[in-house]
């Protein structure tokens, strides 16, 4: 028996160790991956070729796990395909690029605009653009659209058909678990609570939806019209027989695309375009952005600060797994940061976000009315800018938005979870009270709010629409009178947002960028992306603690339902007092 625990112990002790050296083994590993930076060359007659497949997020974040299983990301930073285009251009040894579509997702149609700018800039230093797809989603037709030439597998297709909204509605889901929501909010257009509390569009919703989204279509189309010499009446009309169903042969006759043909005729393609016979030396985004830039560090220092996603008040709270967020206690502090250093002679406060909490809206407000007293800031609007999105960025100097960005949403609502179904009828649980003042009990899930209490959640929820309104008068040098008329949590485009004065310039993050230091004063200058990218052993710890394997494969299997059903599991994480567009909004 003694024999036996011996042999216990010394298997145990040997799983330990075993363990200790996998965990070294492991940082070693990722510690020379962090620490290797390998940088590619263009070679003479050099195609960078561009991959139009997985998720296009705002800024791109490195994931250690992949790095150490040699494993493609399926997501890919919007600033990092800007930028690889962007050096593209300038290197004399690239002569064009080669776009070859996928299954893509952008994070919204204003990312899809901006890359498509890039390349229509990157045409206008004369180098070319040739395309090919097997199948065209409407998304990468829209990119593709603008090259040399479009090209198509004899038996594909482009997928054509214009866009549609279709936010959720959850209520009736909600109530079969006893749950309902008590709301308070200002603004009529304010449409982010009829995710939880309607099951259906409010007429004045419908509006602001059907006006962004016939804005943002009226967008797409003028851009395909004018590079591929169709007129939008005929784009309109191929839209509505949906050409995803057509020929290849027809597609050709519309227009739509040059010619049909396979992978290892595309190849011949570009090596005459290059004029050459020899194998095609081609570069990826990842070879591109470790490639470094002209102006990396000459001149004064610009601060391109990234802020997307939700905003949220702490790191704990309302925190979203798999998700990005812009965390005030954290973008404050970097803002403070950014004050202080004066290496840093103006900022562009990058947003792209829905909103979020009101108090760290607010908070983030005051951490940029402060930066803007020592230095100018410069706004870049991305795919959304709205409500709380929009709350952090109007006290900036300039804001510059894309024409299809998302933005205002001025206004302020409240929803409070009523569980007392739940607990009482379906589970059976029974409450009492005993209290010492009038309102001790304020808050809990036992009951609804009666009367007195919803009329004091009013006057805080009007109260603090009241200050976003002031905020939004003061920062854009509006009559408050004048603001309440494009308020009321009314969306708008960008295109319209400028004709409303929400916005001053119509542009791209180059363009904030070419503001601030006009503003600066400064005549030679370079950008310096903020927040800096964490270190290895931070990244591993902030994978490890972003969900579950369990939520991913949920996610792979529910596709756009994911959405409201994460959401119902993560209602106590979120902040009551929310500056937010709708919960999920999906364009299709």
């Amino acid at each position: 028996m003694k024999d036996f625990w011996k042999n216990v112990l010394a298997t145990i002790v040997g799983m330990m160790i075993v363990s200790v050296l996998f965990f070294f083994i492991l940082i070693s590993s990722l510690a020379s991956l962090s620490l290797s930076n390998p940088t590619a060359k263009a070679e003479d007659n050099s195609v960078l070729t561009l991959m139009l497949s997985g998720q296009v997020v705002e800024c791109s974040e490195e994931n250690p796990f992949t790095m150490l299983t040699g494993q493609i990301s399926e997501s890919i930073g919007l600033n990092d395909i800007i930028s690889a285009i962007k050096k593209a251009k300038a290197d004399k040894n690239i002569k064009g690029i080669y776009l070859e579509a996928g299954l893509f997702a952008a994070d919204s149609p204003a990312s899809s605009h901006a890359i498509r700018e890039a390349l229509l800039d990157f045409k206008a230093s004369g180098k070319w653009i040739v395309a090919y797809a097997d199948t065209y989603t409407q998304n990468t037709y829209y990119i593709c659209s603008v090259a040399d030439k479009v090209m198509l597998n004899p038996h594909g297709s482009i997928d054509w058909h214009g866009l549609a909204a279709q936010p959720y509605f959850v209520k009736d889901l909600l109530a079969k678990f006893g749950v309902k929501f008590q709301l308070s909010k200002v603004g009529k257009y304010k449409s982010a609570p009829e995710t939880m509390t309607a099951d259906k569009m409010s007429d004045p919703n419908r509006e602001q939806v059907s006006a962004y989204i016939n804005g943002i279509w009226q967008v797409m189309l003028a851009d395909v019209a004018k590079s591929r010499k169709i007129s939008v009446d005929s784009l309109n009309s191929f839209a509505d027989h949906f050409t995803a169903f057509d020929e290849p042969s027809a597609l050709k006759q519309k227009k739509l695309v040059d010619e049909l043909m396979y992978t290892n005729e595309v190849k011949d393609v570009i090596k005459k375009l290059l004029k050459t016979d020899k194998p095609i030396h081609q570069l990826t985004v990842s070879d591109m952005v470790n490639m470094p830039s002209a102006d990396d560090d000459g001149g004064d220092k610009i601060a391109v600060y990234y802020a997307y996603g939700d905003i949220v008040d702490s790191e704990t709270g309302d925190i979203m797994q798999q998700t990005h967020n812009i965390v005030a206690t954290t973008v404050c502090k970097d803002l403070e940061e950014l004050t202080n250093d004066d290496d840093v002679k103006a900022v562009v406060l990058r947003v792209n976000s829905p909103g979020g909490s009101a108090y760290a809206s607010e908070q983030i407000w005051h951490a940029v009315t402060q930066l803007k007293a020592k230095k100018p800031v410069v706004v870049s609007m991305g795919g959304y800018a709205a409500s709380g999105g929009y709350y952090i960025s109007c006290a900036s100097n300039y804001i510059i938005a894309e024409p299809t960005t998302i933005t205002g949403s001025i206004g302020i609502f409240g929803m409070f979870p009523d569980f007392s179904g739940l607990l009482t009828d379906k589970l059976g649980v029974k409450f009492d009270e005993v209290k010492t003042n009038r309102h001790a009990a304020f808050g809990t899930p036992a009951r609804p709010f009666n009367a007195e209490e919803m009329a004091m959640i009013d006057s805080y929820i009007d109260r603090g629409y009241k200050l976003f309104r002031q905020r939004v008068a003061d920062g854009r040098k509006l009559p408050v009178d004048k603001v309440e008329e494009i308020a009321q949590g009314r969306v708008w485009l960008g295109n319209d947002a400028l004709k409303i004065k929400l916005v001053d310039a119509i542009g791209s993050l180059d363009d904030a960028v070419k503001k601030a230091a006009e503003l600066a004063k400064s005549k030679e200058y370079h950008t310096a992306a903020y927040p800096e990218p964490a270190d290895w052993m931070e990244q591993l710890m902030n994978t490890a603690n972003r969900g579950s394997y369990l939520d991913e494969e949920m996610h792979a299997a529910l596709g756009e339902y994911y959405e409201p059903l994460r959401f119902v599991k993560t209602i106590s994480q979120r902040s009551a007092i929310q500056a937010r567009l709708p919960y999920f909004v999906t364009i299709k």
